[in-house]
């Protein structure tokens, strides 16, 4: 249930490079910004570690959960500032062949709270030649996954799984006041279908909708959109970035979902219909017969 106090959030907002240790420091110069603007909750995108397409690259820099460096300077980080840290993303060796794309809460103790695995993997082909196959390196979560707060309940996502609705409504029926949503959407597919998703996400949900994203050309040639986002649950911008890396800050006021959920109670109103099946139509025969 949604806390009476607001908190203010503070989303990240990047352009990873290929080098780890560059974007841990770009990660954390920020997140101290954040804190310093009274950030709660600092939320970091997608890929927050590194952002590399060449899969041979990839398996020559990445390591297991507990021996990545930016995983173990981020914990002492969120111990340092006192604050609710969600890394969005990291990419980490899951086995040696597979990847995973996963996201951590992090305490104000530095200890790890909730951990989310992309469920959803980004294979598709969009005008112009621009592919993407993220199943051939990462292998998906098979969980939805929820975290509390000292304000409510967060449900976890990665990027791609923005568009697949039933996720949300699970993650909502479940509890979650707040939906977090940390991406590295491409520049393409962002000026289509961002915001209005987005959007829907919250307007559905009831819920707030918090989305640190990646920013312009990375190193590795990437466009990504940018524009992180706060919306509300009745499915208002509340706080946007642009392009460049720099803190997203928006006041949180967990109140305002119960207000909306009692406007537009939908949740409480469950499927109600079954999808008839199709019947093969008949063959009419029309002329004289044999």
């Amino acid at each position: 249930m949604a806390s009476s106090r607001t908190f203010r959030a503070g989303l990240i907002q990047l352009r990873a490079s290929r080098s780890v240790e560059a974007n841990i420091d770009a990660a954390a110069k920020l997140v101290r910004e954040a804190k310093t603007s009274g950030a709660d909750y600092v939320q970091t995108p997608e890929m927050t570690n590194l952002m590399e397409r060449n899969r041979k690259a990839l398996f020559a820099t990445i390591v297991e959960e507990e021996r990545d460096p930016a995983l173990a300077a981020f914990r002492e980080l969120a111990r340092e500032l006192k604050i609710f840290f969600h890394i969005g993303s990291l990419a980490v060796k899951a086995t040696s062949e597979k990847a995973a794309n996963r996201g951590l809460l992090i305490d104000p103790q530095g200890e790890i709270t909730a951990r989310y695995d992309k469920i959803h993997l980004f294979d598709v082909e969009l005008a112009d030649g621009e592919n993407y196959r993220e199943s051939n390196t990462y292998r998906p979560g098979d969980t939805a996954m929820l975290a509390d707060l000292p304000w409510g309940r967060l449900g976890l996502s990665v990027c791609y799984d923005l568009r697949f609705p039933a996720l949300y409504r699970a993650l909502a029926e479940a509890g979650a006041d707040f939906i977090a949503i940390p991406s590295a959407f491409t520049k393409q597919t962002g000026e289509a279908h961002w915001h209005v998703l987005m959007r829907a996400r919250a307007i559905e949900t009831g819920s707030f909708v918090l989305a640190a994203a990646q920013g312009g050309v990375h190193e590795n040639g990437r466009n990504t959109f940018g524009h992180s986002l706060v919306v509300d649950p009745w499915g208002r911008v509340i706080a946007e970035g642009g392009v460049e890396p720099g803190v997203i800050m928006a006041e949180i006021d967990p109140a305002l979902v119960a207000e909306a959920r009692g406007r537009i109670p939908s949740l409480q109103h469950g499927r109600r219909f079954e999808v008839a099946p199709v019947e093969k139509p008949r063959l009419h025969l029309v002329g004289k017969a044999s």
